[in-house]
């Protein structure tokens, strides 16, 4: 084991506004303050729940699924509304795709065109990945 003399973590805030107060609180502190403690175990759950779903997806065997559940997360989080559905507001090469979930390049190019032709994802014109709205029939 190693021996850390210096904490091995640092702590940073970013705010967009002129003042921001960051309070360091204690787990028993928040005893007095029922509401508060609530929302932060809340968020933590949050977290955790998309944590589950991440590592529940990162886990599946087929390629395929790896692929539709990482653009589903990630569309989940981080989308924006268009005509056609979802979509990520920013490009991702095929490769750094692949690196994410475990695989190729040249098999994300061959597994994005199947889920292209069934339908599944939509490729916007500027390149930008798009998830139709699910259709609750199917």
């Amino acid at each position: 084991f190693e021996i850390v003399s210096q904490s091995p973590f640092t702590i940073s805030s970013y705010a967009h506004v002129d003042k921001t107060t960051v309070l360091w609180m204690y787990w028993h502190d928040l005893d007095n303050w029922p509401h508060f403690r609530r929302e932060v175990m809340e968020a933590f759950r949050y977290q955790n729940q998309r944590k589950l779903l991440w590592l529940g997806t990162m886990g599946q065997r087929r390629t395929i699924d790896r692929l539709l559940g990482f653009l589903t997360l990630l569309i989940e989080e981080y989308g924006e509304v268009c005509e056609q559905g979802y979509y990520l507001p920013w490009t991702l090469t095929h490769a750094q795709i692949g690196s994410a979930i475990g695989s190729t390049r040249v098999t994300v190019t061959r597994l994005m065109g199947k889920l292209r032709s069934k339908g599944l994802i939509i490729t916007l014109d500027d390149n930008l990945i798009c998830l139709p709205p699910s259709n609750p029939d199917s």
